[in-house]
């Protein structure tokens, strides 16, 4: 497993699953969301208070590559690193199980900002976290 910037423990619940027995796809895209969130907060900031300061960072574009499948009741560990792209603030994250450290999900995750309202560099997010 490479380096991370920030790791967080979870597990799927049995409501998750398909038909099949696995994790329905878009469970996945929650696990990623909830680990920015998680890791921002731990930060001491998040998204709600930006928003009431009149900064929004909000999703443009998401990749995602499944490799292997979770089941219900299995933990898995959500990984992240934040880098910066011209305007954008890519979030690159992976999802492993964690029985045997297999790579689940591979995901890219782009943001822009919103400054009251309009486009912003997002400078004011870059400096928080020395991007």
């Amino acid at each position: 497993m490479k380096k991370y910037l920030y790791t967080l423990e979870m597990e799927t619940r049995d409501y998750e699953c398909d038909l099949q027995g696995i994790v329905n796809n878009a469970n996945y895209q929650h696990y990623l969301e909830a680990t920015r969130h998680k890791w921002l907060q731990e930060q001491g900031y998040s998204f709600r208070q930006w928003h009431e300061e009149g900064l929004d960072v909000v999703v443009a574009e998401i990749t995602l590559k499944y490799k292997t499948p979770l089941h219900g009741q299995e933990a898995f560990l959500s990984c992240l690193n934040l880098r910066r792209d011209g305007v954008r603030f890519v979030f690159e994250q992976d999802i492993y199980r964690k029985s045997d450290m297999k790579l689940c999900v591979s995901a890219q995750v782009s943001a822009v900002c919103i400054v009251n309202g309009a486009l912003s560099r997002g400078d004011e997010i870059a400096e928080k976290f020395n991007l």
